[in-house]
């Protein structure tokens, strides 16, 4: 299976009364080179100011982002291409990130190539070194921004050093 780390960001707490404005998506695997940004035009006229301000981007401009059928379809098309098995979704924090995708994908394509299913990077750290308290953020290499690519690629990063340097054992292929 082939494990996709993905990170979101949107103008509030859920999809369909809120918008996803952007997310990246890094198949993780040794070098971390095959990446995936996308950015959609809001599909609700409801927003929050300080949700949107997160991602650096103003109401105007996510107004002339791309459709989000059209960026889904190209996401979809990224992953059968790059996907040699199955894609997983991995994320900082799958409950955000997954419901967001999960629901773009099932709206606008009548079809989520992740399944219904998806792994939380903090909870597989927190079970690593057994210890509910611990965060595994330390391990990124690429600064946290709020650009999704660079988030996922964090993300992607320290699941790395968890498989390489802990003795995670997980599948890459």
């Amino acid at each position: 299976m082939t494990i996709i780390m993905v990170d979101v960001e949107s103008d509030g707490p859920i999809p369909g009364d809120y918008s996803m404005i952007s997310f990246g998506a890094v198949i993780v695997e040794q070098g971390l080179e095959k990446t995936f940004y996308g950015q959609l035009k809001p599909i609700s006229e409801k927003w929050i100011p300080e949700a949107l301000a997160v991602s650096g981007f103003n109401r105007e401009e996510t107004l002339e982002f791309d459709d989000p059928k059209v960026v889904m379809e190209k996401f979809s098309k990224w992953l059968n291409e790059n996907c040699k098995t199955r894609p997983l979704f991995f994320s900082d924090n799958n409950g955000f990130d997954w419901q967001f995708i999960n629901w773009y994908f099932i709206h606008f394509l009548d079809n989520n190539p992740f399944g219904f299913s998806s792994t939380n990077l903090g909870s597989l750290y927190k079970g690593l070194v057994k210890d509910t308290f611990k965060n595994f953020k330390h391990l990124r290499k690429t600064k946290h921004t709020h650009n999704p690519v660079d988030d996922a690629m964090g993300n992607a990063e320290a699941l790395l050093h968890m498989k390489n340097e802990m003795g995670l054992k997980i599948s890459l292929k």
